[in-house]
């Protein structure tokens, strides 16, 4: 299949990569604002460069991946959908969440499939710990705990536009949880500090935080969030029930030291970076989109889907900021 890419920065770069060693992806077709990015994506891939988005909707794709900038992910989504195309668009669908309600309103009976990119719902252990959790070997949840470490902060330029570590970091705490659980999120208590970079304190953000999750069913779920992890790329969950407790991310890449005697868990080279945790997790997410494009499955992550988790973030943000617990509905009543 022929399949577009719009945006080739870091991550779709990345994605094109993953495409080009695709079975079922026969040619990429590339865009960039930035006319070197996509010459060498064509260079590296064999890729067709294409001078707009619209251009790229135009030579005949079966499917485009949305890389770009996040303010441009609404306009290039309801382009492909209004051309018939599915279309894969890296998290978030929108910078805010009414113009992410606005996309799912403006798509909801367009019958063409949206894949949102949370690669963790590809990722083999995330993938086993939701079969767990289903089967019911664990029993009843009383504890969940989901953390997300990098090893160092992003540039001044994003942290400014990011919209918060909330929004662009835990978000994949949120979307996971809810995910592996299968029950959804009512109410958050958020906190945070900083103790590293000034430009993240100077944004309005905080570089560590902490988050109490209370699910529907009164699980707990507590998430771990900072953007100074020395050792590596830490993703871990936990999950605690009445029969029996399991661990994703417990490995030997662990980016963790253990100082029991006698021990040498773990024993691997830390993960560095999110690419590294989640190579295969991409290739998986990936190629689930060409089973999309080829109608042989559904959306595994829709644009609702991905507002869920956009509203825990949101009503983290503002618990974070007013210093109270906030509901899930508090905030969608206030968007």
């Amino acid at each position: 299949m022929r399949i577009g890419i719009m945006g080739l920065g870091r991550i779709g770069a990345f994605h094109a990569e993953t495409l080009s060693g695709l079975p079922a992806v026969t040619s990429l077709v590339v865009t960039d604002p930035f006319t070197d990015a996509a010459k060498s994506a064509a260079e590296r891939f064999g890729a067709e460069v294409a001078d707009s988005p619209e251009a790229v909707l135009a030579a005949g794709v079966d499917g485009v991946v949305v890389a770009a900038a996040t303010d441009a992910h609404p306009g290039l989504v309801l382009a492909a959908v209004e051309a018939g195309v599915p279309v894969f668009c890296e998290k978030p669908v929108a910078r805010t969440m009414r113009e992410g309600v606005a996309v799912l309103e403006a798509v909801r009976d367009a019958g063409v499939e949206i894949q949102i990119g949370y690669n963790r719902r590809f990722d083999a252990g995330f993938v086993a710990a939701r079969a767990a959790v289903a089967s019911g070997e664990l029993g009843a949840l009383h504890t969940v705990r989901s953390t997300t470490l990098d090893p160092a902060p992003p540039p001044p330029a994003y942290v400014a536009a990011s919209g918060g570590i909330f929004r662009d970091c835990s978000v994949h705490d949120f979307d996971i949880i809810r995910w592996v659980t299968g029950r959804e999120v009512v109410e958050v208590y958020a906190t945070g500090g900083n103790r590293g970079a000034d430009y993240i304190a100077a944004a309005g953000d905080a570089d560590t935080t902490a988050a109490v999750l209370t699910l529907d069913d009164g699980t707990l779920a507590v998430v771990s969030n900072s953007r100074h992890n020395a050792r590596g790329h830490d993703v871990r969950m936990e999950l605690h029930g009445f029969r029996d407790s399991i661990a994703v991310g417990l490995e030997d890449r662990l980016p963790l030291r253990s100082v029991e005697p006698g021990t040498s868990f773990p024993a691997g080279t830390p993960h560095d970076f999110f690419m590294d945790r989640f190579a295969a997790a991409y290739r998986a997410e990936l190629t689930a989109f060409t089973e999309v494009v080829a109608g042989r499955r559904p959306s595994p992550c829709t644009v609702a889907d991905a507002l869920e988790a956009g509203w825990i973030a949101e009503a983290c943000t503002l618990s974070l900021h007013s210093h109270r617990p906030v509901t899930v509905e508090e905030v969608r009543r206030q968007s």
